[in-house]
């Protein structure tokens, strides 16, 4: 028996932004808190400008908060709450990535549950419903717009952890990709590079079943066979599609299978040194995907030919190796570093990580259960 996740209604494709105001309306919004970044916020023409008159056109009144910063903290969330409570705002709208998705996720469990955010790290620990979520997502990556995850920074421990629940997922998620053009190449990069970690990871996760692994299929096609273009060429507005199209595949995957341990090695990169998740992710997906590798050479050897590769008159564990030079040559080729060191990591920092990646809410679907010795390796692997 499994579960499945996702939000209510979603919307998709070129234009599709144009139903928020409409559906703020049907949900019982009258005051919004916007909760995105300050780029955004401040882009002419933008999205963030986009949602404000659409809401206003419905006569809904809105504010904004547009402090949130990658890898949101737990300040943010608090400082965005203030501004939630104080204008009495009855409803929230993210604009953007994964950051202001997770952060306005992060609001509306502060401000409908007591104590530390940090108490509710786990899965459906959350008792009361939140105010009505709609996410408007700008990147291909993440695929917060439509999960039940929501991942804050501890500020104090500098630690990323994860709340999931079902009361996390956004009550109607907008994926336009005409509001995802022109993304700079090395965001593209890393974003999509995180999308094909949730589909490799949720395809070989111990949470696996035929319904995500069709997700997770046809999203790592369509990454292989546009992360390239996209990174090219931003405006190329046929490939921005296919990319949205593979992050919602992806996420929908991972959103009810689950991930592993290159997401929990990440979130600790992320919180002890900032480092954006999309680029963690994709600089520990092949050394993990290698440690995995015997835990199913068939799904790995599979892989290799959803990523473009011949494997025609190839064993299996050939065609698994070629899934690992896979990963390695698209995350080159998009301009991913190339290891752990370049982006300034420490290796006496390894044991506490890898201690604490064995904590994260991930680790238990990976389909190796790994000590802290393994992790450590993995790390220095990566360097």
């Amino acid at each position: 028996m499994f579960d499945y996740f996702l939000p209510t209604t979603n919307y998709f494709g070129r234009g599709s932004v144009k139903v928020v105001g409409e559906k703020a309306k049907l949900l019982g919004g009258t005051k919004v808190l916007v909760v995105t970044d300050g780029f955004l916020s401040q882009l002419s023409g933008g999205p963030v400008e986009h949602v404000l008159e659409l809401l206003k056109a419905e006569g809904i009144e809105s504010v904004i908060y547009d402090k949130v910063e990658p890898n949101p903290k737990d300040t943010n969330v608090s400082d965005g709450l203030k501004i939630y409570q104080e204008e009495k705002c009855d409803m929230i709208i993210t604009v953007g990535g994964g950051s202001p998705h997770d952060c306005g996720k992060g609001i509306g469990i502060a401000a409908t549950h007591e104590g530390d955010l940090y108490d509710y790290a786990g899965i459906d620990t959350l008792e009361n419903p939140l105010p009505p979520i709609i996410a408007v997502n700008t990147t291909a990556g993440t695929a917060s717009e439509i999960t039940r995850h929501a991942v804050i920074t501890n500020t104090k421990l500098k630690i990323k952890y994860v709340i999931v629940s079902w009361r996390n997922t956004p009550l109607v998620s907008i994926n336009d990709p005409l509001l995802m053009l022109g993304k700079p190449a090395a965001l593209t990069a890393a974003t999509g590079m995180d999308a094909l970690t949730h589909a490799v990871e949720s395809y070989i996760t111990l949470g696996a079943n035929p319904v995500t692994d069709a997700a997770a299929i046809q999203a790592m096609k369509l990454i292989s066979n546009n992360l390239r273009q996209v990174v090219a060429n931003g405006q190329n507005i046929e490939a921005r599609e296919n990319m949205a199209h593979a992050s919602l595949l992806a996420g929908m995957a991972f959103n009810n299978s689950g991930l592993g341990y290159v997401h929990a090695m990440a979130h600790q990169l992320g919180g002890l040194y900032d480092m954006p998740h999309g680029v963690a992710n994709a600089v520990l997906l092949p050394h993990v995907a290698r440690y995995n590798l015997i835990s199913n050479p068939k799904k790995f050897a599979d892989m290799a030919g959803f990523l473009g590769e011949n494997i025609e008159g190839l064993s299996v564990m050939e065609a698994a190796d070629k899934t690992i030079e896979a990963l390695r040559r698209l995350s080159s080729d998009v301009g991913i570093p190339s290891g752990l060191k370049e982006l300034g990591v420490k290796e006496e920092d390894f044991e506490y990580m890898a201690e604490m990646a064995l904590k994260d809410g991930n680790a238990g679907t990976n389909p190796i259960s790994g000590t802290k010795e393994d992790i450590i390796k993995i790390f220095k692997e990566a360097m």
